[in-house]
């Protein structure tokens, strides 16, 4: 062998040995970085991570959850819910939870507000955002609903309102609605007569007053007594000034059915639907005198005879005597302040005005009561009292008989006011009537 091959044989076995060490030592190095890393892993801790309910293990060497939130990039805010404080230990096994606060928004009488809470119940949200409800405010979706960040959570605050049902009134609670609703809320019933003071739509709002008014329609009989009319005939067999009672009057009785409205239990409307006669009238029957005596003087005779005057005759002139005439004297006759009439008796009188709903303000003979309301008319039956007589009513003074109506049927008469109020308040009446012509 020549001293160049044992060079080069010599070569080659050296390689072969730093080849063998290079790879032994990578070996034992890399044998090492496995321990080692093993090692390492080995001492991790388990660390159960529950992220807004995704549930993962995390190993960890960090020694507190502040440290293991910021080794995972995990921001928690003021309103995020965290099982464990920042500064609480990582022991083997922990389980840490962290749910991210979501924003609602809750709207307020119409004024927007928000609040960041972890807890998806309206009422949670509520005591969240330092909203306090009482039993009735109206709260939408319900308290104990659950619901996300994108529902709309309402309320409305409710407030006091009167409400005067008939004659009770009370104070209630209500939110912003209408009065038909308001009124169905509180379960307030109304019957066809029944009406409210404000338009069912109308808004409710704070310090409103609801008034509810009852009516109710009630049938009322009552009993009247009818005065008795008065005749007077001419006597001549009674003396003239002096009266008579042939026939003594009597009154008669009617029975009167009233329809009758009550609102809030008060009349405030009466309308007549009928009479009943129990007992006619009976009229009393006058005789009045018309006999005149004469006084005279006897020329043969020095006696003087008189027939005595009557006692209601005005004062006599004296008998004057001659021889050849005899002259008499009569008195005069009485006077009255109410006109004179061959015809009188009492009938039963209403009032009407011609200033009422759908009233032309025509009579039936053509007047207009509207342009003239300084006339007086009466309304009549005309086969009682003729169209066009001239009359004088007791309380009314001269007036014709210029209208009639469908009420005004037989011993009856509707005098015409002018004056709306004065015609409600005249009610009806009892009156004497005379015919004047």
């Amino acid at each position: 062998m020549t001293k160049e091959e044992e060079d080069n044989n010599y070569s080659t076995i050296n390689t072969s040995k730093k080849k063998s060490v290079i790879i032994t030592l990578a070996t034992v190095l890399m044998f090492a970085a496995v321990m080692a890393f093993a090692i390492y892993e080995g001492t991790k801790n388990t660390v159960t991570m529950i992220s807004n309910g995704e549930k993962e293990e995390v190993k960890t060497h960090a020694e507190t959850v502040g440290a293991f939130l910021e080794e995972q990039a995990i921001e928690v805010g003021q309103d995020d819910y965290l099982s464990h404080t920042a500064e609480a230990s990582i022991d083997k096994d922990i389980v840490i939870e962290w749910t991210e606060a979501d924003q609602f928004t809750i709207t307020v009488d119409g004024k927007p507000t928000s609040a960041w809470t972890t807890s998806n119940t309206v009422e949670d949200i509520l005591a969240k955002a330092e909203i306090e409800i009482t039993e009735h405010d109206k709260v939408t979706p319900a308290l104990n609903e659950e619901v996300d960040a994108n529902t709309a959570i309402s309320v409305e605050k409710a407030y006091e309102v009167t409400i005067f049902d008939g004659l009770e009134e009370k104070k209630v609670w209500s939110t912003s609605t209408t009065v038909a609703d308001f009124l169905k809320q509180h379960k307030i019933t109304l019957s066809d007569l029944d009406r409210v003071e404000k338009d069912m739509d109308e808004l409710i709002l704070p310090g409103s007053e609801v008034k509810v008014v009852r009516v109710e329609k009630v049938t009322d009989v009552v009993e009247d007594s009818v005065k008795f009319a008065k005749e007077t005939k001419k006597d001549s067999s009674l003396l003239k000034g002096s009266e008579k009672v042939v026939q003594k009057g009597e009154e008669g009785l009617v029975e009167k059915t009233y329809e009758v409205v009550m609102e809030n239990g008060k009349e405030v409307k009466r309308e007549l639907k009928g009479e009943k006669v129990i007992k006619e009238a009976k009229k009393q029957v006058v005789a009045v005198g018309t006999k005149t005596v004469v006084a005279s003087v006897s020329r043969g005779n020095d006696k003087k005879e008189a027939a005595p005057a009557p006692k209601k005759a005005a004062a006599s002139q004296p008998a004057a005597t001659s021889a050849k005439t005899t002259k008499t004297a009569a008195p005069a006759p009485a006077q009255s302040s109410e006109p004179s009439s061959s015809r009188e008796f009492y009938v039963s009188a209403t009032a009407y005005t011609a200033s009422c709903n759908g009233c032309s303000g025509i009579t039936a003979t053509g007047i207009n009561l509207k342009a003239n309301p300084h006339l007086k008319v009466i309304a009549v039956d005309p086969s009682v009292i003729p169209l066009g007589s001239k009359v004088w009513v007791e309380g009314y003074g001269h007036a014709i008989a210029g209208d009639t109506g469908g009420a005004i049927k037989g011993n009856k008469i509707d005098i015409f006011m002018a004056d709306r109020s004065a015609a409600l308040a005249f009610g009806r009446k009892q009156v004497k009537i005379k015919i004047l012509d």
